[in-house]
């Protein structure tokens, strides 16, 4: 493992710690991966964050099938769709799920976010989706989600939770953050039952001015990993 892997290790290990704290995940739910070269490094399942450390990540290669896994722990079991993301979107560098409070309490009503606030051109279109619902792990979730993700940074999943995705762990962190102040931003709306939606035509204009919105994007690195 070279310094650049390390590094990037330790920033996911360093966002899953911080999503608690940022109120968008509880205990072990919720999970991280992050493109390095031709690898996908993955949070495990099953370990306290706090007890997670930068040798616990996983790793397979991008363009595998998940069938071999490089670590002493198992990847999370929400790998499958993490994978596709990463193989499918080659800008993707992150993606991050999460069992925020608000943003799931909508999935579970199966209420896409509409357009309440400017901010809902961060999820890349006038809407944040909602995926049907599959059982967690799955390969008919990870079909579902890549669906509810076209033209899109993010998605809800049905009675389950949120994916983000980003160039980076932190700008997919940030976005997640978004998804969550939404969801609470819509829930209140719609308890007063007058919710007023942006046309498409303004998201358009906000998408145009978002292209350098957000968390600074780090410098890619050169050297690609084997």
């Amino acid at each position: 493992m070279d310094k650049a892997e390390l590094k990037l290790r330790e920033s996911i290990v360093n966002a899953c710690r911080s999503m608690n704290g940022l109120g968008i995940n509880q205990g072990t739910s919720g999970n991280i991966s992050a493109r390095y070269g031709k690898l996908m490094l993955i949070t495990p399942s099953g370990v306290p964050y706090d007890e997670l450390k930068a040798k616990d990540i996983v790793t397979t290669l991008i363009s595998s099938r998940g069938d071999k896994w490089n670590g002493a722990l198992a990847p999370s079991s929400e790998w499958r769709f993490h994978l596709r993301i990463l193989q499918d979107r080659p800008e993707a560098g992150s993606v991050v799920h999460t069992h925020s409070t608000y943003a799931t309490t909508l999935a579970i009503c199966n209420k896409p976010i509409p357009a309440i606030h400017y901010m809902v051109a961060a999820a890349g279109g006038p809407d944040i989706r909602v995926a049907p619902y599959a059982t967690y792990g799955t390969e008919e979730l990870s079909d579902l989600a890549m669906k509810a993700l076209e033209g899109r940074t993010c998605c809800l999943l049905r009675n389950h939770g949120v994916i983000a995705t980003g160039s980076d762990v932190r700008r997919a962190l940030w976005l997640a953050v978004e998804i969550e102040t939404l969801a609470r931003q819509y829930y209140l709306s719609l308890a007063l039952d007058n919710a007023q939606i942006l046309p498409d035509a303004e998201i358009t204009r906000v998408i145009e001015k978002f292209k350098n919105y957000g968390p600074p994007q780090k410098p890619a690195k050169r050297r690609a990993a084997e």
